[in-house]
């Protein structure tokens, strides 16, 4: 079944089906049962506690007011953390109130100290935006909430500088902004009394790195004129979250993690869409042609010494394997199953919200659901939408408006609306393929079943290695504990940039060297030998007229605008990082709903041009890549196998576009493009082999390149359950003879300057990551290979050479010979 309209259709007003009842629906309407399985999460009683002391009557009876009759107990333990001077995380599953925790004791402070004040930091600023309407909402005198961020209109910032005692933002405009600006801002700094760091799990890998400088910079300047504000994180559910907090902020963090408040019950289930029928007319995975690079065709099968590779890049939300979903599958795509269950549960009134892991997906499943729902009654797919980045500042609050409001009952989104975002009244979530991490998982899952109700979270699995593992075994998501969050302030790439900014706020001193931590003196005297930096009696000054320029995401420079050529209209953004792959002359860009075709990439002006058009093709980017090794910073000798970690170089070009039927995947033409190369210094896990011990296990001397091709391609996707970052944080390039190594070698590498902690994960797990990945590969039921177990969306080399039964043999070689 490719497609599907909505068998029965409700006025959406009223409430929808029980859980149970909706998936049993879901379940019989196609042929076979997709679901693999279902979880019931049980509902829970709520633990209340008695108001803090020190909360005002006017504080409590603005709650009140606002129906928070009593704090749950994990919120008043945190609150009175703060209020008596501890820097505190509250770690409690979604919906659980923890916005409570942290406004309690900051509020209180406001009210009992007119000249205190409150800075607010969150990751987007959707949920700053959902926060002041919090605050705002409990109208307490003289507190005087404001936003403070990019979209803040120049006339309101003056007065939000000189007036506002609670002031929301996001780490880029504390970075960008308030930071550069602390002169103006000395009144607002000098009496800080609480940072409130929310969502602070979303800070992880080299954003995390970034922002954990940016919190010392912030902590230096209130320093300087003399206030210590104590820190208050929220965040969701996470191992070690006090650890993880105290590597944020560089201060020793208390963490509460019972979580008392109510819960209503989930009825959770794995769904593994259905495999395509053999006359679907899809291509098969291996027909892709390979990209050519400027001086011929890249052969097919390389010789010893040639490469096969993945492309990485940073984690940016609107690029994920989503955007590969709905062409050359083996089993249905998970965008397609994802948009008929949308449009499925839109018409049986459930107020729904479907969460893809890329813009384009998200694009595309809003897209097929509206016009499913139109198919059956027209104008009910008016009630459903696509939110992402990238919206302009007005189309994202009306969207958020909607939602709230009812208009709209189903939305496609990106993890933009995972966070703390209240959604009140959502009854049920898709989430299209695995999130990257279980703390993601579960915080999607929990935007359903607010105020107690029960509620339907519904994992669909994309056609790839780790959602086909997970789907299959349960235990892996149900019975796991949480990743910890990974972030590495002592990356080098991070440190020196930041250090610099620092220098151009004060003069840093040695003092400040400590607070920065490991590596800091070290990346001074390199800042100083490369003449940025001029060391005095009093300190280290910084020597240009021009601020460093520091991007705190990693997502490859300035964003790109997208400008329709025809009208100058403003479409949106993508970032820097993206702009190869995605709005490349030729590329196909979606914009609510509406196709366009890119005419001019203009990277020196950060401008893409674009026109209306609705070709029946997608288009898609290959690249080709090569890394060498600099460095070995560890290594186990393991006789015939040998695991490494270390810095490598890595150079990669896109270097061509596919286009795509839509209907088929069928691969029309492969297309040049003449794009400049990226080079990336970072940090990689690799192993090697010895042609014999290859040769002992049965694996022929001209099936090495597949073996280990199929064995990368799946360790990537394996990954994730070791360290918290999904395929696409990460790259990975296979050689049967490296020039660096002079053995059949596998490199796994992290998508970012310096690295962001995840190649690290993979070298100290590597026998429990690797045994993973041998499983995945061999309980795949297809003979030889499949984008379930060997198959990657974004490789290089068009997926071949692969080979799944070599791929299994070199596994064994390497936990045959690796201790555990």
């Amino acid at each position: 079944m490719e497609s599907s309209s909505p068998a029965t259709v409700s006025a959406g007003n009223g409430p929808g089906p029980a859980p149970a009842d909706l998936l049993r629906r879901l379940r019989a309407r196609g042929a076979g049962d997709p679901v693999t399985h279902v979880e019931r999460v049980p509902a829970r009683a709520g633990v209340p506690a008695p108001w803090p002391s020190w909360a005002s009557t006017e504080l409590r009876d603005a709650f009140t007011r606002r129906g928070v009759v009593a704090p749950w107990q994990h919120q008043a333990q945190a609150a009175t953390l703060a209020y008596e001077g501890d820097h505190v995380v509250v770690a409690t599953g979604t919906a659980s109130g923890k916005s409570l925790a942290y406004q309690l004791p900051a509020l209180a402070t406001l009210l009992a100290d007119p000249r205190a004040t409150v800075l607010y930091l969150a990751p987007t600023k959707a949920l700053a935006a959902d926060q002041l309407r919090a605050v705002a909402a409990l109208e307490l005198e003289g507190v005087r909430p404001a936003c403070y961020d990019g979209d803040t209109p120049r006339a309101e910032r003056e007065w939000i500088r000189r007036h506002s005692r609670f002031v929301l933002t996001n780490p880029d405009m504390l970075h960008h902004g308030i930071l550069p600006g602390h002169a103006q801002w000395s009144g607002f700094l000098r009496r800080l009394a609480y940072v409130v760091i929310d969502e602070c799990h979303t800070y992880r890998g080299v954003f995390g790195s970034h922002v954990a400088h940016v919190l010392r910079r912030l902590r230096r300047q209130c320093a300087r004129f003399g206030a210590t504000p104590v820190f208050v994180l929220a965040s969701a559910t996470s191992g070690d979250p006090a650890t993880a907090a105290g590597r944020l902020t560089g201060l020793p963090v208390t963490a509460v993690t019972e979580d008392a408040s109510p819960r209503g019950g989930v009825t959770f289930a794995l769904w593994e869409p259905p495999l395509l029928p053999s006359d679907s007319g899809a291509a098969p995975p291996d027909s892709s042609s390979v990209p050519a690079r400027a001086t011929g065709d890249r052969p097919s099968a390389p010789a010893p010494g040639q490469a096969t590779g993945d492309r990485s890049s940073a984690p940016v939300p609107g690029q994920s394997a989503g955007d590969h979903d709905d062409l050359r599958q083996v089993r249905r795509s998970a965008l397609r199953e994802t948009a008929d269950l949308l449009a499925d549960t839109v018409a049986e009134g459930v107020r729904t919200l479907a969460f893809v892991r890329s813009r384009k997906g998200a694009e595309v499943v809003a897209a097929n659901a509206r016009r499913s729902l139109d198919d059956a009654v027209p104008g009910l797919g008016d009630r459903v939408a696509a939110y992402r980045g990238g919206y302009l500042r007005e189309e994202r609050r009306e969207l958020e408006r909607a939602l709230l409001h009812g208009d709209l009952l189903g939305l496609a989104s990106t993890n933009a609306l995972e966070l703390g975002v209240d959604l009140v009244g959502l009854d049920a979530v898709l989430i299209c393929g695995y999130p990257g991490t279980r703390a993601s998982l579960w915080q999607q899952a929990g935007r359903a079943g607010r105020s107690g109700q029960e509620a339907l979270a519904v994992l669909v699995a994309r056609d790839d290695p780790l959602d086909t593992y997970l789907v299959h075994h349960p235990e892996a998501i149900f019975g796991a504990p949480v990743e910890a969050t990974v972030l590495d302030p002592a990356n080098r790439y991070v440190l020196a940039p930041q250090l610099a900014c620092a220098a151009v706020e004060a003069p840093l001193t040695p003092a400040d060297l400590v607070l920065f931590g490991d590596g800091a003196k070290e990346a001074v005297d390199e800042l100083v030998a490369a003449g940025a930096l001029r060391q005095r009696p009093t300190g280290w000054y910084w020597r240009h007229r021009e601020r460093p320029e520091v991007d705190l995401r990693g997502e490859g420079g300035a964003p790109v605008c997208v400008v329709e050529a025809a009208t100058g209209r403003l479409l949106g953004t993508v970032d820097g990082g993206s702009s190869h792959f995605l709005l490349h002359p030729g590329a196909v860009y979606l914009h609510q709903g509406v196709s366009y075709v890119v005419d001019e990439l203009d990277l020196a002006d950060g401008c893409a041009l674009v026109h209306v058009e609705e070709p029946d093709w997608s288009t898609h980017a290959r690249d080709v890549t090569d890394l060498s090794v600099v460095s070995v910073r560890s290594y186990v000798d393991a006789g015939p196998v040998g695991m490494f970690l270390g810095e490598v170089d890595v150079t990669s070009q896109v270097v061509s576009y596919q286009r795509r039927r839509i209907a088929t995947g069928e691969v029309i033409d492969t297309r040049p493009l003449d794009l400049p190369a990226r080079e990336l210094r970072t940090v990689a896990v690799w192993f090697t082999l010895s042609p014999q011990s290859l040769a002992l296990a049965g694996v022929q001397s001209a099936d090495v390149p597949g073996a280990l091709h199929a064995a990368e391609h799946a360790a990537i996707g394996l990954l994730p359950l070791m360290a918290t970052c999904d395929r696409w944080d990460i790259g990975g390039l296979s050689t049967a003879v490296h020039a660096d190594t002079e053995a059949p070698t596998v490199f796994v590498y992290d998508g970012h300057p310096g690295g962001a902690g995840f190649a690290e994960r993979a070298y100290g797990t590597a026998s429990a990551w690797l045994r993973a990945t041998r499983d995945a590969i061999a309980e795949c039921g297809c003979e030889t290979g499949c984008p379930s177990c060997v198959q990657s969306p974004k490789c290089g080399n068009g997926n071949n050479p692969l080979s799944k039964p070599d791929a299994i043999r070199v596994l064994d070689v390497v936990l045959a010979n690796l201790p555990e």
